[in-house]
């Protein structure tokens, strides 16, 4: 009896939170004001910000330049570009050498700290700062030249503290899991985002993110120790109570590329995911002013290591309904997170036509397959990254492990090039830690 009623006691938790997760997740599409409210306004033509955009670096010599280039050719007329640089890494010291010789909008910061992360990197420029506003970006991002432009108008119509710009993957076609990964940043960015910022507690992005200068530097910069900075930063100004205005439009995201393997992948989950734990362990988020933020960011912070077990425990559910000898009741309940994910696929498979559609990507019958098949191995991955995540934190290891990129994501508008030529592109670069 008391194992009956733990088992559905289990299963309606698990139901509650998928549906919660779910419709959050769809937050963007219920209604075509909300969609539209979650664009960026059209800019009138002037600019009354300046910009500085950090730009850390490490072992990026391959993809740096291309990086610069793109935000030099930016329509906005009022900025500088900080490269922030190792004083260990020659290589990409000198490819910004060779930029910032070009064109004095850009200037080289060099990071002498023994132990280098980026919230490390990115502190040590915030004093070399002179714009009014603070962007973030990483070296092998492609960033459109009217960005900053509609940025600068988002600042002046809406009195933000905070613009958090939309971050795309772009190639879905390189594997069975960068197809999910992909999906993943879109929904988040696309959708996700903008209900935490309409609740007021919002963990912001790893780039593509602005904050006025005064605000970053009154919030002493980023925490050089946590392993999710832009989380850690995005927790604390919610806290105090800045204004985050999240804006996605998808001929204006930053498109950056998936993690080139799977163990790269799992290393970039697991040092999301120790961050994020790192960042409720702060507890910064106690300080939000009603209850029903403060448990949005109890349940946000702890989502990673809950889908994790969610991911488990429903084929487990599913193995004691059919082989167990329990009451029908009992088994039906047990059947109800699995119902909440099949749901949940349906709305992916929709998800992935429509980022499709939207990005010029020819989305074959092949991806959709792929989608649900490699739905239950994303989540075993997911799990072993959170479990990671908790073991490392537990050890005290907090070292910064890089994620490999190729580049796959460069020289890719994916509406006019068939998607096998662009995975051969990428075959042909050089892996880079990012």
């Amino acid at each position: 009896m008391l194992t009956s009623v733990f088992i559905a006691v289990v299963s309606l938790a698990l139901f509650w939170m998928a549906a919660f997760t779910l419709w959050w997740q769809m937050h963007a599409w219920r209604t075509p004001e909300v969609l539209a409210s979650t664009r960026f306004s059209s800019p009138d033509g002037g600019e009354h910000r300046s910009f500085s955009l950090l730009l850390p670096a490490r072992h990026e010599q391959a993809v740096l330049d291309h990086t610069i280039q793109r935000l030099l050719e930016s329509s906005h007329t009022d900025f500088e570009i900080i490269v922030i640089v190792g004083h260990d890494d020659p290589e990409t010291t000198a490819v910004a050498e060779a930029a910032a010789g070009r064109d004095p909008r850009v200037r080289v910061v060099v990071d002498t700290h023994e132990k280098k992360n980026k919230p490390k990197a990115m502190n040590t420029a915030l004093p070399h700062c002179r714009g009014d506003v603070v962007g973030v970006f990483d070296a092998e991002d492609q960033v459109h030249p009217e960005l900053l432009a509609h940025v600068d108008h988002a600042f002046r119509s809406t009195g933000a503290d905070v613009v958090q710009g939309g971050v795309q993957l772009i190639n879905f076609h390189s594997s069975w899991y960068s197809l999910r990964n992909c999906l993943e940043y879109f929904f988040w960015f696309r959708s996700r985002l903008h209900l935490h910022a309409q609740k007021g507690f919002i963990p912001l992005g790893g780039n593509t993110v602005f904050v006025r200068t005064d605000v970053l530097r009154e919030a002493d910069g980023w925490d050089p120790d946590c392993l999710a900075e832009d989380c850690d930063l995005g927790v604390r100004l919610s806290s105090v109570g800045k204004k985050v205005v999240v804006a996605y439009d998808s001929d204006m995201v930053t498109r950056e590329e998936t993690p080139g393997s799977l163990m790269s992948l799992l290393k970039q989950r697991t040092r999301w995911n120790q961050g994020f734990l790192q960042v409720y362990r702060k507890k910064d988020w106690k300080q939000l002013p009603a209850f029903g933020q403060r448990m949005l960011a109890r349940y946000t912070l702890m989502t990673p290591f809950l889908q994790a077990f969610t991911g488990l425990i429903i084929p487990l559910n599913v193995a004691v309904a059919l082989f167990l000898d329990v009451p029908v009741s009992i088994a039906f309940i047990t059947f109800l997170p699995a119902v909440t994910a099949l749901v949940t696929f349906v709305f992916e498979v929709v998800g992935l036509h429509d980022f499709g559609k939207q990005y010029g990507l020819r989305v074959r019958f092949v991806h959709y397959l792929k989608l649900v098949v490699g739905g239950p191995f994303y989540q075993v991955l997911l799990a072993g990254a959170a479990l990671r995540a908790v073991w490392r934190e537990q050890r005290g290891r907090n070292d910064w492990e890089l994620t490999t990129h190729v580049g796959a994501h460069i020289d890719a508008p994916a509406a006019s090039r068939d998607a096998s030529a662009v995975t051969r592109d990428a075959a042909t670069r050089e892996d880079v830690p990012a």
